[in-house]
């Protein structure tokens, strides 16, 4: 009798241990999304205001629009397209997201870097990689679903079309079925 008190006293322990474990988990969790917010907000702002110099370029591109004035542009063009691709990384949590990221940092590199021939051509091929993941590699069990349960934007055009047909499928036998 002693020994059944004493593992059901152990059962209890360990469901009361696992039930802290998952509470404090979550907090964790919690904890890290509002830094993950925050830290978003951080980079907006920071964003936003790396804008001014950008917009006051502009008119020196008018006047004297030499290479280095349309390579210092650029540069920080397409620096601030890729702080945005990582809000929205940030924001949507699906791969695509984060593939949408590594293009862009791609695509700078190969606009505005002065690369080799070579360096240039991983580059494509890197490009090329990242449509064929897009393309063949991603299930709806690799994150393209959003928390609340509903396709993550940069997927959702991809079902559309599967969407719209089974709804005509079943939109056509309705019509079909006598009154």
């Amino acid at each position: 009798m002693n020994l059944l008190n004493t593992r059901l006293s152990r059962t209890g322990l360990h469901r009361r241990e696992e039930r802290v474990k998952r509470v404090f988990r979550d907090q964790i969790a919690e904890a890290a999304a509002l830094l993950e917010i925050v830290l978003s907000g951080i980079v907006l702002v920071a964003l936003l205001i790396s804008i001014v110099p950008l917009v006051r370029c502009i008119p020196e591109l008018f006047v004297d629009g030499d290479g280095v004035e349309i390579y210092d542009f650029l540069t920080r063009a397409l620096d601030i397209v890729i702080g945005i691709e990582f809000i929205k990384m940030l924001a949507k949590h699906s791969p695509g997201s984060v593939l949408e990221v590594l293009l862009y940092a791609i695509a700078r590199h190969m606009i505005v870097g002065h690369e080799d021939a070579v360096q240039n051509l991983v580059s494509v091929g890197a490009i090329a990689l990242i449509f064929i993941i897009r393309r063949f590699f991603f299930v709806p069990s690799f994150g393209q679903k959003l928390p609340g349960g509903q396709l993550a934007p940069d997927v959702a055009h991809l079902y559309a079309t599967e969407d719209r047909a089974a709804e005509s499928r079943g939109n056509a036998g309705n019509a079909e079925a006598p009154d």
